[in-house]
């Protein structure tokens, strides 16, 4: 199955996701830990913070 221009582009939009899992140094525990990246333009962000929507 290929993939079309519009899933990879959808696909590039999603937040990077790493997940981690180690053991503890006293070895007596389970540490999982999933990190997000989203990486959204700084005129986005201007605007959200600005309180305008993205169709103005």
């Amino acid at each position: 199955m290929e993939l079309t221009e519009k899933k990879i582009e959808q696909l590039l939009k999603q937040p990077i996701i790493e997940s981690q899992v180690r053991k503890s140094k006293d070895g007596q525990w389970v540490i999982h830990r999933t990190i997000m990246t989203d990486i959204k333009p700084i005129k986005y962000l201007e605007r959200v913070m600005n309180g305008k929507t993205l169709v103005e």
